[in-house]
Parts: structure tokens; C-alpha cells; sequence
């Protein structure tokens, strides 16, 4: 029998079904789909820590350039 976790989504999701949702654990956290509930990505306090950054940095936002095109 597996740890109860105490699974969060965002107050901005609907209703619907196709939520993602976080929960932590000892080393960082783990985010899972509300549709997939028995499949989790785990990922430690850094790589958490790196995301976040990328996110309020926008860096994600960036369309990455293509191989052999020029601006």
C-alpha cells in the first residue's frame, strides 16, 4: 500500500479533469496530470528551484532559432 499524498492544483483550473497537480516530498516535489493520477514526475528541490527561475524569467517564452535561417 502506497503514502497518501496530499495533492494540490491550481485555484485558476477548471474543473475539468485535465489539471496538473503537485505535491511534495522529502527531496523537492512531484507534479502529475489529474487525468494519468498513477504517473508522477519527480524532481528534486533544484531542478524545481531552476524551473521557477526559467519561468518568472520568461526564459521559456523564447522561440529557440532555427538550424540555417537567419534574422
Amino acid at each position: 500500500m502506497g503514502i497518501a499524498l496530499d495533492w494540490q492544483k491550481s485555484s485558476f483550473s477548471s474543473s475539468g479533469a485535465e489539471c496538473v497537480e503537485v505535491t511534495r516530498h522529502s527531496g523537492g516535489a512531484y507534479f502529475r496530470e489529474s487525468d494519468e493520477p498513477d504517473v508522477a514526475l519527480a524532481i528534486s528541490r533544484a531542478e524545481l528551484k531552476a524551473f521557477l527561475r526559467g519561468i518568472k524569467t520568461e526564459a521559456f517564452d523564447r522561440q529557440p532559432a532555427l538550424c540555417g535561417t537567419t534574422d
